[in-house]
């Protein structure tokens, strides 16, 4: 081979011989080509990868023995990058070539769509916190919250909407949109004008209405200053209705309520309008039941007089108020007071049209009610004329409205001709913005109730002071309630609401998690905020900064946040406090096991089950002892989005699931036998306990939160005192709650002075409190948490020198003591139990009646639901007993059954778990009284855990237990 043809590198360059074509050609084709070369020594080839410049379309043959060919770039493109490996490292399980593969569960962020006003001036707004209104819509599933959004979003947007198909424009994911179903809250912000035309900034929250989505309703409520309660005229006030009302009325949010789809009254129920009101009448009284029941110290009444009650329908594009109605009739007659007319509009008063006056009582047999005479029956004629009467006489009786129609729209199906009639006899929703302004506080006048109910800081701070102002120049404080993914599902952009000062791109900010405290500072990260977005549900708007009083949504903060968080600028040094964890009004009861199904895999599946973790607020994931990977939820609809999300979204692999199962709870029902003690490990320390029931509603308070003990020592004794009839030595003798500060369980010190040194005792508090708060939280009986247990501190004898009693030895041994008196305490196991609520015809009630019966269900309620065809049952069933439960009474009742299910209470299981004399035989079904050790034994045995139980490692307390067992003729271990 002659080298001078070829430089250092290879390339061919020339000689002497070659002529000055071939000159040329090389020049060009210097520094562009893949050739082969041939070694005739050993007949191998050798690949040379050149920088690319230009892009020939075949080879060219050089030399005899050198051909040139394209290299990949000049074929596919300059973007294609060819690579040349020695070994092949790719595994046969993947493709050569990856098709290229776009995740999207998402719809796609559009442009920003035209708006009816600018969003410079939506910017002005933000400053202005006596413009601004917080709220969500809440309300049952399938009750018109989202189609009520879409009514105010396509009031402020110019959108493109098919006729005959629903908007929903805040259904973003793709599971919502298939399955009809809101899964997520979502927000908008939107510019509104009322009655007078003064524009205010709204932020709306959409939150589901399905029972098993109730923790999106507890977040966004957390963000608001008041609630839009939207319920349907035919179906009334439902369950979760109530459940949604209990917990507004506990966290002390204002509300106002929509009766929506008045009419569905007209074209499906046919009611006449004077039974039509009583329809209305009957589902707004038991909204204010409800409320009366969820505080009946308060004096809250929704009343269409009052100004808080709107009706609706918003499928139909219209919603008025008894102000705005009589604002119509002002603009028509001359001369109206519009205050005093729309006062006498509603309850029992009657207007003569011969003399022109209201009276209480109706002065003929045929006079009406003045709401049945001037809303309900225009509205019945209006609907009846569109559907029933032909184009001409409708356009005859519309120009008498002053409604002008184009000659298309009279062409149309009867639905959106009624729709555009309507929307231009009704007008905009100045009924409802009015009253929101009316009855929904500003940020600013709402501001001492929030930081009273949510701030854990002290009372006389300078920082509580600017949260009260809703001072825009003040520290910045945020709390993040909502983590939203990206389109791409890679991602979270935190959601929250400025509470003090103003929220800056590039700020350094520090998050404080939810366990931060001033003592334990390592749930803290300082971080800089990358992007800051007013959040419109399909699409962001870019923003430099947000004032105090208002929502946004923040990119580059999540890494450190689980469920919620408080964001604190960077820049403030005083001390630091976070604002309360949401208290979500349900439990997650129901839980599966998953794992890859290739086990190489595992790693994506704990990368997805942390961002199921951020996704959803009321999801637990944690690994049980056996190795398996756990998933807590509240319903069967809420795991099946977890897990579809798990599966499409965080960790793309394919899982297997186990059946669902439910979380069991462990109690007593008696008084330990007797004193259980319990020896630490060097034999220096003895702790004796006993354990007992606690008294009914006392859990329940600790849960929700009535009762706290962080509080001072006289507060929770007075609480005691007062409310549970304990006497004053013993409530003020509480350590703890357990298994955490807001645990169902309580450990009392009930030594005396005379037999125990409390300053020993005392100084090994912290040690003992733990060891209960452990115990309680993994019990004996199957390693589930304890429940509606008193755990009595009896005897204590402590070494003197503190090296023999710290919490290495104390820990242990309080658990162990915990468990010790827990197991001859007479222990019993706890299951779930949900509230379910069944719409069907009166012919399919037995067949509810039968499914119910099937799965342990017993049925508490059964009435007509008042002014329709349909029956609601009400009934309570084990969780465990549930799964497939709707599907089955579907199938019974040839679908026309309706059925929620939310999280009601706690039951005692039949039968006693520790009764050895039970045989439990694989594959039949256990009988009553063999319920509760069948649970015990399998799910021990679903956790690898063994089948006896002990209820301590100390020899001398076991025998005398087993010598109190004989002689009490039963046998606990």
């Amino acid at each position: 081979m002659d080298d001078s043809l070829y430089d250092e590198f290879g390339n061919y360059i020339g000689g002497a011989e070659d002529s000055d074509d071939e000159k040329a050609l090389t020049l060009q084709q210097s520094k562009t080509d893949v050739y082969l070369e041939e070694e005739p020594e050993d007949k191998q080839s050798n690949m040379h990868l050149m920088e690319v410049d230009d892009q020939p379309s075949n080879a060219v043959v050089l030399h005899e023995d050198k051909q040139y060919y394209p290299t990949a770039a000049q074929v596919f493109g300059a973007d294609v990058e060819a690579l040349v490996q020695e070994e092949d490292t790719q595994p046969l399980s993947e493709p050569v070539i990856k098709p290229i593969r776009i995740k999207k569960f998402a719809i796609e962020e559009k442009d920003l769509p035209p708006v009816h006003f600018s969003r410079e001036f939506m910017m002005y707004l933000m400053s202005l916190p006596e413009s601004i209104r917080n709220i969500a819509l809440v309300g049952n599933l399938h009750h018109g919250k989202t189609t009520f959004m879409d009514m105010l979003v396509q009031e402020t947007h110019d959108l493109k909407v098919k006729v005959n198909k629903p908007l929903r424009y805040t259904d973003t994911q793709n599971l919502e949109r298939e399955r009809g179903v809101s899964m997520k809250s979502m927000p908008m912000s939107l510019v509104i004008q009322n009655g007078k035309g003064k524009s205010s900034l709204f932020n709306i929250f959409d939150t589901p209405g399905h029972v098993n989505f109730v923790d999106e309703v507890a977040c966004a409520t957390r963000l608001c200053d008041g609630a839009v309660i939207i319920v349907d005229a035919v179906e009334g006030a439902m369950i979760n209705t109530e459940k949604v009302i209990r917990h507004l009325m506990t966290e002390n949010v204002p509300i106002v309520l929509v009766i929506n789809k008045i009419d569905r009254l007209i074209l499906e129920l046919k009611l006449p309008p004077t039974d039509a009101y009583f329809k209305i009448k009957h589902a707004i009284e038991e909204v204010n039941t409800m409320i009366s029941n969820a505080a009946p110290d308060r004096d809250i009444r929704l009343s269409p007089e009052r100004g808080n009650v709107c009706f609706a329908s918003a499928s139909m594009g219209w919603c008025f108020s008894l102000k705005s109605f009589a604002t119509m009739y002002a603009q028509t007659y001359e001369g109206i007071a519009i205050e005093d007319f729309a006062s006498r509009m509603w309850g029992d008063i009657y207007f003569n049209p011969e003399c022109r006056k209201f009276s209480r009582k109706p002065l003929e047999p045929v006079s009406k009610r003045t709401f049945v005479h001037f809303i309900l029956e225009p509205l019945y004629k209006l609907y009846s004329q569109t559907i029933g009467e032909d184009a001409a006489t409708l356009k005859k009786t519309l120009r008498s409205l002053g409604i002008w129609l184009e000659p298309k729209v009279y062409k149309q199906n009867a639905r959106p001709l009624l729709r555009s009639i309507c929307e231009q006899f009704f007008g905009t929703v100045t009924g409802f913005v009015d009253m929101v302004l009316q009855h929904i506080p500003s940020p600013v006048e709402n501001a001492k109730n929030m930081i009273d109910n949510m701030y854990t800081g002290p009372l006389n701070s300078t920082l509580r002071e600017s949260l009260l102002k809703c001072d825009p120049d003040g520290p910045l404080v945020i709390q993040i309630t909502k983590l939203y993914s990206s389109i791409d599902a890679s991602t979270f952009h935190s959601f929250g609401r400025v509470f003090s000062g103003t929220v800056k791109h590039g700020q350094k900010v520090k998050v404080l998690g939810e366990g931060y405290t001033l003592d334990d500072e390592e749930d803290m990260t300082v971080v800089t905020i990358s992007d800051i977005w007013v959040y419109e549900s399909q699409y962001r708007v870019i923003t430099e900064a947000i004032p105090a009083g208002n929502w946004v949504l923040l990119g580059g903060i999540d890494n450190s946040i689980v469920k919620t968080a408080t964001v604190i600028g960077a820049d403030f040094d005083d001390e630091v406090y976070i604002f309360k964890p949401i208290s979500h009004f349900t439990h997650s009861v129901l839980k599966v096991a998953v794992e890859p199904v290739n086990p190489s895999e595992l790693p994506k599946m704990l990368d997805g089950l942390r961002k199921i973790n951020k996704s959803f607020p009321l999801v637990v994931t944690k690994v049980e002892e056996s190795g398996e990977h756990i998933i807590l939820g509240t319903g069967e609809l809420y795991l099946d989005a977890v897990l579809h999300d798990l599966r499409k979204l965080y960790s793309e692999i394919e899982i297997k699931v186990s059946d669902p199962v439910t979380r069991f709870c462990e109690t007593v029902v008696e008084t330990s036998a007797i004193k259980c003690y319990a020896q630490t490990p060097n034999k220096k320390n003895k702790i004796t306990m006993i354990a007992e029931p606690l008294d009914k509603g006392i859990a329940e308070d600790i849960e929700s939160g009535i009762v706290n003990i962080k509080w001072p020592i006289k507060q929770i004794g007075r609480y005691f005192e007062e409310n549970h009839q304990w006497d004053l030595l013993a409530s003020r003798s509480i350590w703890a709650f357990g298994p955490d500060d807001q645990g169902p369980n309580i450990l009392q010190n009930d030594t005396l002075p005379s037999e125990v040194d409390k300053k020993l005792l005392n100084s090994v508090r912290d040690s003992i409190r733990q060891g209960f708060q452990w115990g309680t939280r993994e019990g004996p009986l199957c390693d589930e948490p304890i429940r509606n247990v008193k755990f009595k501190i009896m005897d204590a004898a402590l070494a003197s020198e503190p090296i023999y009693r710290g919490g290495g030895q104390i820990i242990p041994t309080a658990r162990r003591v915990c468990y010790s008196s827990f197991l001859t305490a007479t222990p019993r196991l706890m299951e779930p139990v949900y509230a379910v609520e069944v719409q069907a015809p009166a012919d399919c009630v037995s067949a509810v009646y039968n499914v119910l019966a099937r799965r342990r269900g017993h049925v508490i309620q059964d009435k007509p639901n008042a002014g329709s065809p349909l029956y609601i049952v009400k009934a309570y069933i084990p969780v465990i007993d549930s799964a497939g439960f709707e599907t089955d009474l579907r199938t019974h009742t040839q679908g026309q059954a309706f059925c929620q299910q939310v999280f009601a209470h706690w039951q005692i299981v039949p039968g006693d778990p520790l009764d050895k004399s039970l045989i439990i035989r694989a594959l039949e079904p256990a009988s009553a009284q063999q319920l509760a050790r069948d649970f015990m034994i399998k799910t021990r045995r679903r956790k690898g855990l063994n089948d006896e139980i002990t209820p301590s490692n100390d020899e001398d307390m076991i025998a005398s237990i087993s010598q109190t067992d004989v002689l009490n003729g039963s046998s606990l271990i």
